[in-house]
């Protein structure tokens, strides 16, 4: 539970008592018969006040009336609490006990604050047969996957397991290393692992950015395995999937920060425990801002439809040996750079929504919707996944901390919730590829009995959030004379004031919402051409090719740096181009000669007529204009 921003907020950072007194107490219900084995205790998380129980009596019962405390021998047990609000302390039960209702009872606290705390309870459930709610066994998946926290090397071998049992469709490969020497390991998953085939999009999902945030990293590793075996028994869904598209899993992008939060566990890795890299830095805040540089430079053009509004370039400073950029950062980047991705999530954990581009604010306000040209379909991104998680659609779930985000069916751009030029805008300004973040769960850090209902809750969502890569139009971009690709090519949708543009092989994916579209293809040395898009509500996208026709000029350049003949056809255009250049200049310099004769007979006549000219500025043109005037 994280602070809100009023004072006095029921949901400000703990639950805090009414009084001052060793009477207080905090009763969990566990519904059932349950083995209490401790308690974690955390102060107060607050921006106004320091708070937090520094020890504390345990009191356990099986009918809420009657209270036995827990002893340490012949004495009632003092367990020690928190010496600061964020640190987790670990208090153990002296001997582990079977009850139903526990007591948290406060007997000693910061002097200059009141009792406040955040808890957590350890326990087990056992079988009760007077239970009338036995028979309701605790959630469970039906997959048969690996449910429990990875360390590094478990996940290797996890991740060297699923390309062993499906060598046909699976790739393992680095894009780099974390400061401590960690390996990025990606995980493809595709009919043709290794090679980008024309017209197959690429997709990838990115987890373990913040390093306790674990759930994302399981949850990743999980749809390895999930894929794998459902290819193998013939799912079509997912055989249809893996065929169509080439995908990318990025399991842990912070090894770093993950390992230290893993030695603490789910229950003692506190709120910001591995969420910076080795080196201190926060991942998602360590990316380029390319907003404000496109921002700035709209402000500055006389024209802001002619700047650039796609491929931002990366800042000078930003390439520098001293620019302080890590290097799983670097890494991740030069990953973005060389795949072109069309669609991508960021894997999170510590709240219920997902968020869309921008992430960044204009002028850096706290909070401000700030909204892409892509605003519709990323708004539809963000709603397939919210809507098919099992947790976010649920209506009767709590809320994790002060922020009720279903009253805005769980989706939220992200500068209206904080602003952070982060990885999401970077994407979507620095390259083609689409991103969103999913916050997974209240709890950056779940215990492994909570993985299998976090894969189901997540599964569904997961499969159709990749589904949407097929969305809107597709094609390739030809030289109509070599037929080849062109890469580079520049795809505009009219009224969409974000461009993208055709990879290495000359292909492009655009990503729409159903409607009707008209596109413009121009390349460097190409005249450019246009087409009229339909796309369907269809989850497949449309078709769109283009051919573009080599400029004579460009055509010219081309044959001559490869020292051939020039041919007829092409000798022809280059004299009839000329011919028309030669037209055009005789014809202005024709209008330009009758202006200036015209000019001289005016003159003439006025000084017959007896005027005389003076120059003055005109009150409406702000320019010198001559004026003739007559002395009568």
């Amino acid at each position: 539970m994280q602070s809100g921003i009023e004072d006095g907020d029921m949901y400000d950072g703990a639950w805090c008592a009414d009084y001052k007194d060793r009477h207080q107490w905090l009763e969990v219900d566990a519904i059932h018969l349950t083995l209490f084995t401790g308690v974690i205790l955390q102060g107060r998380n607050s921006i106004w006040s320091w708070d937090w129980v520094q020890t504390y009596k345990v009191q356990l019962s099986n009918d809420s009336m009657n209270w036995k405390t827990c002893m340490n021998g012949t004495k009632e047990a003092i367990f020690d609490g928190n010496q600061n609000p964020e640190t987790p302390v670990l208090g153990r039960l002296p001997v582990p006990t079977v009850a139903r209702y526990i007591r948290i009872n406060p007997q000693t606290w910061y002097p200059n604050g009141t009792i406040c705390l955040r808890a957590e309870i350890l326990g087990c459930r056992v079988n009760d047969p007077t239970d009338i709610y036995s028979w309701e066994l605790e959630p469970r998946s039906k997959d048969s996957l690996d449910f429990r926290h990875h360390n590094y090397k478990e996940m290797r071998k996890l991740m060297k397991s699923v390309t062993e049992e499906c060598p046909d469709i699976t790739r393992i490969y680095t894009i780099g290393k974390s400061y401590t020497g960690f390996k990025l390991y990606v995980m493809e998953i595709s009919d043709n692992p290794g090679k980008h085939e024309l017209g197959e999009p690429e997709f990838r999902y990115v987890a373990g950015m913040h390093g306790n945030e674990a759930l994302g990293r399981e949850l990743v590793l999980n749809l390895m395995q999930y894929l794998c075996r459902e290819y193998k028994k013939g799912n079509q869904r997912v055989v249809r999937l893996v065929t169509d598209t080439r995908i990318h899993l990025l399991p842990s992008m912070n090894p770093d920060g993950y390992e230290a939060a893993y030695e603490k566990g789910s229950e003692l890795a506190g709120w910001a425990e591995g969420r910076y890299s080795f080196e201190g830095i926060d991942l998602n805040h360590n990316f380029p801002d390319l907003n404000n540089i496109l921002w700035d430079t709209q402000e500055k053009a006389a024209d802001p439809s002619k700047v650039p509004n796609h491929y931002i370039p990366i800042p000078e400073y930003y390439t520098k040996e001293d620019a302080t950029v890590a290097p799983e950062t670097r890494a991740v980047i030069s990953w973005m750079q060389d795949i072109p991705f069309v669609l991508s999530a960021n894997l999170h954990g510590g709240e219920l929504v997902v968020t869309y581009p921008f992430d960044c604010t204009r002028d850096w306000a706290p909070q401000e919707n700030t909204p892409t040209a892509d605003d519709a379909f990323f708004r539809w991104l963000a709603t397939v996944y919210a809507s098919t998680n099992l947790v976010m659609a649920n209506p009767d779930r709590r809320i994790c901390h002060y922020e009720d985000f279903q009253s805005h069916n769980n989706i939220i751009n992200g500068g209206a919730w904080h602003t952070v030029p982060g990885m999401n805008d970077f994407s979507y300004l620095h390259t083609n590829c689409f991103e969103v973040t999913v916050e997974l769960s209240c709890d950056k850090f779940p215990h492994a009995s909570e993985l299998p209902v976090e894969w189901e809750n997540n599964k569904e969502s997961l499969l159709v959030y990749m589904e949407q890569v097929h969305r809107g139009i597709k094609g390739v971009i030809r030289d109509k004379l070599t037929k080849k690709g062109i890469p580079d090519a520049i795809i505009k949708v009219e009224d969409h004031d974000h461009d993208i543009r055709s990879a290495a092989d000359g292909d492009y994916w655009r990503l729409l919402n159903p409607g009707e579209y008209k596109v413009v293809v121009w390349a460097v040395g190409y005249f450019p051409s246009m087409r009229r898009c339909h796309v369907g509500m269809e989850p497949h996208p449309t078709i769109c090719d283009f051919t573009l026709t080599q400029t004579p000029i460009q055509r010219l350049k081309d044959i001559r740096a490869k020292g051939g003949k020039i041919p007829q056809d092409l000798q022809l255009r280059l004299r009839a181009l000329r011919l028309r250049k030669l037209r055009a200049s005789t014809k202005a310099i024709n209008r330009r000669r009758e202006s200036q004769q015209l000019r001289i007979t005016e003159i003439n006549w006025f000084q017959s007529e007896g005027f005389h000219n003076t120059q003055k500025l005109c009150s409406v043109s702000h320019k010198a204009e001559t004026v003739y005037t007559k002395d009568s």
